[in-house]
């Protein structure tokens, strides 16, 4: 079961509305992605938190509709 690049943004999107979000189809197959997304909400978080705060914005899509998210995550700049 694939997802669509907008609902997987759509989803990240919602739990983080100021996020900067750039996905990437690896495999032209929607269930590989990777994603880059930067939030003031990742400001004093370590990555691993990070990442999990975007797992979590998946609502449990991720094994399931989503195969592979290969994730970079940060703060903006000067925060």
């Amino acid at each position: 079961m694939a997802m669509a690049v907008e609902e997987l943004q759509a989803l990240i999107k919602e739990a983080f509305p100021d996020a900067e979000i750039s996905i990437q189809d690896l495999r032209g197959d929607g269930d590989h992605y990777a994603a880059t997304v930067v939030s003031a909400a990742f400001k004093g978080k370590n990555r691993v938190q990070q990442h999990q705060m975007v797992y979590a914005a998946l609502k449990g899509k991720m094994g399931g509709q989503l195969h592979a998210l290969a994730l970079e995550t940060k703060a903006p700049p000067g925060l």
